[in-house]
């Protein structure tokens, strides 16, 4: 006789639905499952409040790119911000970890991807036409953060390209060793962009 699942459908309906998000397997989804059900009164209501509201109030930023519940978003919302400083990203992700640190005043442009020839993503499928009306509207200072891949080196050196004739200061994240990386554990790519990127002591 064939064992019963000791979970209803529903339940294993949510765990599979988990299980599909980045950095929870199945054995993780189940755990985090079987906590909500055990709190089902207080955080398994906020959670669903939270899941809900989300989805009622979602909006992709006309502005920058950002998803956001709002449009402006919060952060092309914000007066405090440099509106001629634009920091470029790949990705809303990318978006969110730079401003999470708090290092940068300015505003922020999502590409929504990188050029990629092995992808067939060009010029024309990434958000470069409304960065280049953006920037005509008056900023001083570009960032290029491209992830340090092959890809978001390329889309860093066609933005820069096309940034040329512009009267502004094109700058770019600068790649190299982690703070406290041993260089025993640096992969090649890191330690020769390291190198390249080596300054005077003192």
């Amino acid at each position: 006789m064939a064992s019963q699942d000791p979970r209803g459908n529903e339940i294993e309906v949510l765990a599979a639905a988990l299980s599909r998000l980045p950095g929870l397997g199945p054995r993780s989804a189940r755990r985090a499952v079987l906590w909500l059900v055990k709190r089902r009164e207080s955080a398994l209501v906020e959670l669903l409040s939270s899941l809900q509201a989300v989805q009622e109030n979602l909006v992709e930023c006309h502005t920058c790119g950002n998803v956001d519940t709002s449009d402006p978003c919060h952060i092309c919302a914000d007066p405090r911000r440099d509106g001629r400083s634009l920091c470029v990203v790949e990705d809303v992700a990318d978006l969110w970890a730079l401003d999470r640190a708090k290092l940068f005043s300015g505003r922020y442009h999502v590409l929504g991807g990188r050029l990629s020839a092995l992808e067939g993503i060009g010029p024309e499928d990434l958000n470069i036409g409304t960065l280049l009306a953006r920037i005509d509207e008056g900023v001083d200072e570009v960032v290029l953060a491209m992830n340090a891949t092959l890809e978001g080196q390329t889309t860093a050196h066609y933005i820069a390209e096309r940034l040329e004739e512009r009267p502004l200061r094109v700058t770019q994240l600068a790649h190299g060793l982690p703070v406290g990386g041993e260089l025993d554990y640096m992969d090649e790519g890191t330690l020769a962009q390291a190198l390249r990127a080596r300054r005077p002591v003192g």
